[in-house]
C-alpha cells in the first residue's frame, strides 16, 4: 500500500474535541501543627458521666508554598464539652492545627481558593476524625467521632461573614 497523506498524519480527528485537563492533587505531607487536650473534669473532679454537650468549631487557612504549586491548607479545631447542668461545668478543650501540604495542578486561578479550602480539608479530615477519637480515648472518656464536615457549606459561610465584614466596613 501506498501512503496517500503525503507522510503527515493530523495530530488530531476531525470533529472530535479535545479531553479537558483534569485537575490533579496530591498529598505531600500531614502533620499535627499544635495540639492541646485540658482534661479538665479530671483535674476539678467534674462529674462528667453525664452526657456532655460538645461544640466543635472549624475554622480553614491555605497559602502559598514556595515550590510551584505546592501548598499548606490547615485545619483548625476547637472542641469544648460541658455538662448539661443549669450551670455547664467544662469536661474537656481540645485545640487542633493539623496541617497538610499539597501539589495542586490544572486547576484555575479562579477555583484554586475554593479548592484549597474544600476539597483539600475533604482528604485531611479523616484522619483529623481519628486523632480526636484516640486523644479523647485516651483522655479517659469514650471516643469522640466528629460528624462530617460539609466543608462546601463552611466556605459559603466564611465568604458570607467576608462579605458582611467589608459591607460594615464600607
Amino acid at each position: 500500500m501506498t501512503d496517500t497523506h503525503g507522510g503527515s498524519t493530523p495530530a488530531q480527528p476531525e470533529g472530535q474535541a479535545t479531553q479537558p485537563v483534569l485537575p490533579k492533587m496530591q498529598v505531600l505531607g500531614q502533620f499535627v501543627r499544635d495540639m492541646s487536650f485540658e482534661n479538665i473534669a479530671a483535674q476539678k473532679a467534674v462529674n462528667a458521666s453525664v452526657q456532655p454537650d460538645i461544640q466543635v468549631q472549624v475554622a480553614l487557612d491555605a497559602r502559598k508554598r514556595e515550590a510551584e504549586d505546592q501548598y499548606d491548607v490547615i485545619m483548625k479545631l476547637k472542641i469544648e464539652s460541658r455538662t448539661r447542668e443549669e450551670t455547664p461545668q467544662p469536661i474537656f478543650l481540645m485545640e487542633m492545627e493539623y496541617g497538610g501540604i499539597f501539589k495542586v495542578e490544572n486547576v484555575s486561578n479562579e477555583q484554586l481558593h475554593p479548592f484549597l479550602l474544600i476539597e483539600c480539608p475533604r482528604m485531611l479530615f479523616p484522619f483529623v476524625r481519628r486523632i480526636v477519637s484516640d486523644v479523647t480515648r485516651d483522655g479517659g472518656y469514650p471516643p469522640l467521632n466528629l460528624d462530617s464536615i460539609d466543608f462546601l457549606a463552611l466556605y459559603r459561610q466564611q465568604l458570607a461573614q467576608r462579605a458582611a465584614t467589608r459591607k460594615a466596613d464600607a
